[in-house]
């Protein structure tokens, strides 16, 4: 981390952390009005520590009384159409606003949670706008926790986009539509001040300030989550300079009507269900596959792209986040080369059959592959993008990442966490405490299940309700005894409506409630504050999260840290990318879509033993202090870091072409050299008639080697200091076989490292050793079939099996311009065998694919030219002693460097043979590819052969 301490980091996010709020200032709390205290909002006391919560004279309400209440005016289990701008004024038992708001009979009844929210349109009264926004201090000044549950700084949704982040980074999905607290074009007032965000990333601003002094200088890029088209040019700037210098923030100005198009439309309509395996059925698919909204998302990144570069310094490190801007890293690219660019995405990333749907889809892939690092959440949300990427642009996706033409990206896998500090703290306080025993008298004697989750489709609160429905079937007994605290989280109308919740609710509580039991009770996220929240986590006898496909469920870390002492099992949907950790698979896992089996979870849950509860606890809380919101801070941005030196160092600093003069001095004194050249494309150019001839394709002509090549190859190693080493990818039959002959004192490597041949010594002799015949080459079989039905749709392409390997060539015509469809056609077909051959065969037999510009090359993983090199350059190596080349296949052996020769020359395109020689003190390495290089030299294929002969004279 302390490599950071010398970069600033320029966070983009699509929401600030904090927003802007017009007015004189905060208002006051309404406690410190009327001098009274509640639950809900303790005043501070003048040291800054709020008091202890007191309790009013009088009993609980009965569970009977509270029925009556919720049977005049039940909680709905749907937003309200109309929402009060501050849900807390008429929110007995939670605040007390000022004026006649809340009756004192009511605001003394309401003593617990549930009661208060029972009763929370019992109390009339004038609404007061703004009562309860003001932001409660933290305890001894301590940074308080963002959540969705944003009542626990008792700030108020002043603009009304219906959605707020959850802590795990979850995309919010409110509408444009704005609060009666709106400020009007017209208004004359330019004064504001500044609160919490409630539509921010809470896990990403969490994560960020859980690193502390550690990450001094940070710099935020986003919307305030506003409209701001009515803001006169002097309040923008007024509140640039301030948000600068206040809040190290720097707003980004977009239309209000482009900003609607982008986020609700383009946004929550088409990339949230397509990233979450939700593609919609007719007759919403047109605005799936052919959104306008998209140029609005274009111009949002655009406007993004601006407010960054003009605040971009040297040395900075852009931090991208969400899908709200995927094409952001790539316009950064283009303005700032050299720039440090990283790209998380938050939520999941879906098969390649599922994104190749959307109609921008390669848009968005180059956008993203602007980035040097790009972070996923998963394992499997990172190998479902390279796969993505080596199926819809023909680019070659490596286990660490992406090879494109000119540069590597980086791709890796950041598990999100939680500040366990900040809860930790947050969980101790009185107010907290207090709660925590009025829930406890208000449900004593019965089990209490808890979730938390937007109802929308993709968070699966339908099935959880129907899966409790039938476990109240399946088991009887529990009826009365069992109530599910289901939290809401804001969405839109339109999803509210899709999620299909009201109905189901409805339903199971027609059929299971009585005079003194209600099995399902709903609460919205401004129903209740963070504390209460907290409260609920740790009364909970089970926690339950059912989501259909998610990224990282960070509520369920935070129910595992609240039960710290109870130690209650979570049940946990396999769909969410928390499940995807060993650590969490101490949780009680379900199929959402089983509702039978998460029944059979729920009893599981409630019957489960102490010491098994305990057990499977403490391996969930050992991964949550572990993934913690710091590993995940320092770890991406360390790695971002990294990543763009390793990939500008060899572009920022232009290489120069071979000087041979230069290198001859050394060459001339030396005692044992090794001279390693590429054959094809550096002395033989490709004929892919002669190539087809491997193929089977009788009326090819036959391989002729150009003499002239091998005359300085023999010439060189005549000297009996130089040991000379074809390095190819063709095979022994037909070609290299030729070669042999031609060239016997000279080493080849066939099949990019499969087999070699030493170069024939004293004895007159050299046999090929194959350093594949400890492999498993059963894959070759499937492979071919495979690629047979590929050939049969592709005109002209072919397959060439060789003893190890396969290559496709799926183009054979030399003039792409003349046959552009044809062309067109065979990359789709190309890249669609790559992904069936990766997905059925490459996990499981250990192959990589590395692609071309006309064909595609399968083999193992562990083989390379560069492993070959490795068994030469070593003196115990296969080359040397043909009985050390079984130990010699295992991958820690294949990478060692040590060597006794004294002068190593490398001429070819294999980056990675160039990175690994040039770890040598006596290597000198020349590139005659045209991408970036790592090697010290550039030289062009025509200029090899001279090369070559001026060190074959040097005497």
């Amino acid at each position: 981390m302390s490599s950071l301490r010398h970069h600033r980091v320029i966070i983009a996010s699509l929401f600030l952390p904090n927003t802007a709020v017009l007015g004189d200032s905060a208002p006051p709390s309404p406690d410190e009005k009327a001098g009274i205290q509640t639950p809900g909002f303790a005043s501070p006391t003048p040291g800054g520590r709020p008091n202890m919560l007191q309790r009013t004279t009088g009993p609980l309400k009965s569970i009977v009384e509270d029925l009556k209440d919720k049977t005049r005016n039940p909680t709905p289990s749907m937003t309200p159409r109309v929402e009060n701008a501050n849900p807390f004024s008429s929110f007995p038992g939670l605040t007390l606003p000022s004026g006649n708001s809340v009756t004192g009979a009511a605001a003394a009844a309401a003593e617990s949670l549930i009661d208060a929210l029972s009763n929370k349109l019992t109390g009339g009264g004038a609404k007061t706008p703004g009562a309860s926004g003001v932001n409660t201090p933290a305890p001894n000044g301590a940074r308080q926790y963002q959540t969705t549950h944003h009542g626990s700084n008792a700030g108020q949704p002043r603009v009304q986009r219906r959605q707020s982040r959850s802590s795990g980074g979850r995309p919010s999905r409110p509408s444009r539509s704005l609060s009666s607290s709106r400020h009007e074009p017209g208004s004359h007032s330019q004064k504001f001040y500044f609160e919490s965000n409630p539509h921010c990333n809470g896990g990403l601003k969490n994560a960020v300030e859980s690193v502390g002094d550690r990450l001094k200088r940070k710099l935020w890029v986003g919307t305030l989550g506003t409209n701001t088209d009515g803001f006169r040019e002097s309040l923008r700037r007024s509140m640039e300079w301030r948000m600068r210098e206040e809040r190290d923030s720097v707003p980004v100005w977009i239309p209000d009507s482009d900003f609607a198009s982008c986020y609700d439309e383009f946004c929550h309509q088409v990339l949230w269900p397509a990233l979450h395996y939700a593609v919609p059925d007719a007759p919403k698919t047109k605005s799936f596959y052919e959104s306008a909204a998209f140029k609005q998302y274009v111009a949002v990144n655009q406007r993004f792209a601006d407010a960054i570069v003009s605040a971009y310094q040297e040395g900075d490190i852009i931090w991208v986040n969400d899908y709200h801007l995927m094409l952001l890293p790539q316009m950064l690219r283009e303005r700032l080369p050299s720039a440090p660019i990283g790209f998380f995405m938050h939520v999941a990333f879906p098969s390649s059959e599922i994104f190749r749907c959307l109609s921008v889809r390669e848009d968005l892939l180059k956008g993203v592959l602007g980035a040097d690092l790009i972070g996923f959440q998963t394992a499997n949300y990172a190998r479902h993008f390279r796969q993505t990427v080596s199926r819809i642009l023909a680019a070659e996706a490596l286990p660490k990442g992406i090879q494109l033409d000119d540069r590597f990206i980086d791709v890796g896998v950041f598990p999100m966490g939680i500040d366990v500090g900040s809860i930790t703290q947050k969980k101790r306080e009185p107010e907290v405490t207090e709660w925590v025993k009025s829930l406890r008298q208000r449900y004593a004697g019965m089990k209490l299940i808890v979730g938390r989750d937007k109802l929308d489709v993709i968070q699966g609160v339908r099935q959880k309700i129907q899966a409790f429905e039938a476990f109240l079937d399946k088991y009887p007994e529990y009826q009365g005894k069992v109530v599910l605290i289901q939290v809401a989280l804001q969405t839109t109308e339109e999803n509210e409506a899709q999620g299909g919740v009201a109905d189901v609710v409805s339903h199971l509580n027609s059929r299971f409630s009585t005079l003194t039991y209600q099995p399902v009770v709903f609460l919205h996220t401004q129903d209740l504050t963070f504390n209460q929240y907290l409260a609920l986590l740790t009364v909970a006898d089970a926690f339950m999260v059912t989501s259909l496909r998610e990224g990282m469920a960070l509520r369920a870390h935070e129910f595992v840290e609240c039960q710290e002492k109870r130690h209650r099992p979570l049940i946990l949907s396999e769909f969410t990318g928390s499940y995807s950790f060993s650590g969490f698979r101490s949780c009680i896992p379900v199929n959402p879509w089983d509702k039978r089996g998460t029944a059979k979870a729920i009893h599981q849950a409630l019957t489960m033993s102490d010491d098994e509860a305990t057990s499977r606890w403490e391996d969930l809380h050992n991964h949550v202090v572990t993934q913690t919101a710091q590993a995940f801070v320092t770890s991406f941005l360390v790695r971002c870091l990294r990543s763009n030196l390793e990939h500008t160092q060899s572009d920022a600093v232009s290489v120069n072409a071979l000087d041979v003069s230069r290198i001859l001095p050394r060459y001339r004194h030396s005692q044992k050299r090794l001279i390693l050249v590429d054959f094809e494309g550096t002395l033989w150019q490709r004929d892919i008639k002669t190539i087809a001839r491997n193929a089977g394709v009788v009326s090819s002509p036959a391989f002729d080697p150009p003499q002239d090549a091998l005359d300085v190859l023999n010439k060189l190693s005549e000297d009996p200091r130089n040991e000379v080493w074809l390095l190819s990818g063709l095979p022994i039959k037909g070609s290299l076989e030729i070669v042999a002959e031609k060239a016997p004192h000279v080493g080849i490597v066939s099949e990019n490292g499969c087999f070699i041949k030493p170069p024939v010594g004293r004895e007159g002799k050299a046999d090929w050793i194959n350093m594949v015949a400890n492999f498993n080459l059963t894959w070759k079989a499937p492979c071919l079939e495979i690629l047979q039905y590929f050939t049969e749709r592709t005109p002209g392409s072919f397959i060439e099996e060789r003893e190890a390997s396969v290559v496709w060539r799926f183009w054979t015509e030399k003039n792409i311009d003349d046959h552009a469809a044809d062309w067109q056609w065979a990359r789709r077909q190309a890249a669609e065998a790559q992904n069936h051959i990766f997905d059925s065969l490459g996990e499981r037999y250990g192959l990589r694919i590395i692609p071309g510009t006309t064909s595609f090359l399968v083999l193992p993983n562990n083989i390379s030219r560069s492993t070959a090199v490795g068994a030469i350059l070593h003196p115990g190596g296969p080359a040397r002693s043909a009985a050390a080349h079984t130990a010699w296949l295992a991958p820690e052996a294949t990478e060692e460097t040590d060597t006794d020769f004294d002068f190593v020359f490398a001429v070819g395109k294999d980056e990675k043979l160039m990175r690994r020689l040039n770890e040598l003190d006596n290597a000198e390495t020349c590139s005659t590819g045209v991408k970036g290089t790592d090697a010290k030299w550039k030289l062009e294929p025509d200029g090899v052969l001279p090369a070559l002969q001026r060190l074959a004279e040097t005497k």
